[in-house]
């Protein structure tokens, strides 16, 4: 599981030949097996450096959450992180972000600390520092590499370093960034580390300055299984990642549809029915958290940005962001139904994986059809939410 991808094209295929030959109750087992799997995939991020350079910061704004919420991570001038400590993600525990004890104790040796914190249950390493980065983030990256791990070094606090600049007559922010950056590259050069990359971020600004890239590149560098746990669990901080979430989470709807249409086929009254309402409910919740719509992000986003929480609701078009419910869907399906008799042979033609299915049809035609919308309609609110805070006009 930790090796592979969940689902890839021969999989793909056996559940098209199991569908062209009739045979759905195989196709919807694998299609079970697979979103059992995503369901029980973990991610572990460890978050380290000196004493003082914001990883309890960061922390909290990795996971979307304020410094002064009940499952925050404490933060202050003084080092408050003794042990490995972990902070699951509030809409998504199996993404787990550890804050882990300062590393610019007297007599520090990496070898010990990565022994010490447990180095082999992370996917990755975050290394933060504030100022330069120090002998000692450099002997911890240099252990992590040997042990075959990612790291990242990340640059924290730049919008202090932005404000203080801004003092100055004839103040360029790219300039200042880049001199940051040559900097810190330097300083890592200095102590033996090649091609070293920094990114920098502000964890009271994580949309803005390198977090893009970082997010990206640790994406990009993750296993295909992986990658969208991480990306559906990010802050909705920027209009690429809105867009990304979308593609990935569209990507499913086919899987959701096919249970829905393999169940279908059951002769029991009303299970598949209650079937489709159980998928659409649980989909169309995870595109509402996943878009950050709900109270409690909303909340957050407004904090962050000093735009009214009043102001970002109002943006928001779908009756879906009123209520989710079993009753809402059953109402939203009688109408797609309608709709699928009349066009389903439009539909399967388009619809990925398969060009016809002969039993269940109008289950999934429909289900897929609901998905698709619905995805849709809250990722565009999503959109306007975001431009709102950023004092675009929707």
């Amino acid at each position: 599981m930790d090796d592979c991808d969940v689902i890839g094209e021969e999989e793909v295929k056996e559940i098209r030949e199991a569908l062209e030959g009739n045979n759905l109750a195989s196709a919807a087992e694998k299609i079970q097996g697979y979103i059992n799997q995503v369901d029980h995939v973990t991610l572990n991020i460890a978050v380290t450096g000196e004493s003082g350079s914001g990883k309890s910061t960061f922390v909290n704004a990795f996971r979307g959450v304020g410094d002064d919420e009940t499952d925050s991570a404490p933060t202050g001038v003084v080092e408050t992180t003794v042990e490995p400590k972990c902070y699951p993600h509030p809409k998504y525990p199996n993404v787990q972000v550890w804050d882990l004890p300062g590393t610019g104790t007297p007599n520090f040796r990496a070898d010990e600390y990565l022994q010490k914190v447990g180095f082999e249950r992370y996917d990755f390493f975050i290394i933060i520092a504030s100022e330069r980065f120090k002998v000692s983030n450099v002997e911890l990256a240099r252990e992590i590499q040997k042990m075959k791990k990612r790291f990242y070094f990340v640059r924290s606090k730049i919008d202090d370093n932005i404000r203080a600049e801004k003092r100055k007559k004839n103040f360029d922010q790219d300039k200042t960034l880049n001199q940051i950056r040559e900097d810190c590259i330097k300083g890592l050069q200095t102590n033996g580390v090649e091609s070293p990359v920094v990114f920098l971020i502000s964890s009271f600004d994580l949309g803005y300055y390198d977090f893009p890239l970082l997010e990206e590149t640790m994406e990009r560098e993750l296993p295909k299984h992986k990658r969208n746990i991480l990306l559906l669990s990010l802050p909705n901080l920027t209009l690429e990642i809105n867009n990304k979430k979308k593609e990935a989470l569209q990507a499913d709807i086919w899987k959701m549809a096919l249970l829905s249409g393999a169940v279908a086929t059951v002769p029991i009254p009303g299970l598949s029915v209650a079937v489709d309402v159980t998928i659409l409910v649980k989909e169309i919740t995870r595109y509402y958290q996943a878009f950050g719509l709900d109270d409690e992000s909303l909340q957050n986003l407004s904090a962050r940005t000093e735009v009214p929480l009043e102001e970002l609701k109002a943006v928001r078009k779908s009756p879906l962001n009123k209520e989710i419910s079993a009753d809402v869907i059953i109402k939203l399906l009688t109408k797609a139904a309608g709709a699928g008799l009349m066009v389903i042979g439009y539909w399967m033609s388009t619809i990925p994986v398969l060009g016809s299915i002969p039993a269940g049809g109008i289950s999934y035609a429909t289900t897929y059809h609901m998905l698709k919308s619905c995805l849709n309609e809250l990722a565009d609110d999503s959109q306007n939410v975001l431009m709102r805070a950023l004092q675009s006009e929707v």
